[in-house]
């Protein structure tokens, strides 16, 4: 039987990475985003309460355009994944970079209804 979808697999954490805005060191990647916030998935843990100006690094056709945003970590617990942490951040003011990043995502990660073929 023949599938009638098909979807393409990306290595998606080396596209979602995290650095710090300052020092442009790498803090961890990516686990989910919203318009509100983000959970970063990182080998340290994160100070609950701390406010962190981050970056994201989005390739495209030009290099690389950056995102820059300042989040306040909420909490930060052990992942599953033994050495790995699980951080929740809020953006107080998400800049429209970020809102677009998120727009973008979610529709990339969506099905999408193919066309009648007749």
């Amino acid at each position: 039987m023949k599938a009638n979808r098909h979807i393409e697999r990306h290595q998606l954490p080396y596209y979602l990475n995290v650095f710090n805005a300052f020092t442009d060191k790498p803090v961890g990647h990516l686990g989910n985003v919203s318009a509100d916030g983000l959970m970063l998935i990182s080998q340290l843990p994160v100070l609950v309460g701390g406010c962190f100006d981050l970056r994201l690094k989005i390739p495209g056709c030009d290099g690389f355009r950056y995102i820059d945003f300042t989040a306040t970590c909420l909490w930060c617990q052990e992942d599953v994944t033994p050495g790995s942490f699980d951080s929740g951040f809020v953006l107080e003011a998400p800049p429209e970079d970020y809102l677009e990043m998120v727009e973008a995502l979610r529709y990339y990660f969506s099905f999408h209804p193919l066309a009648a073929s007749v």
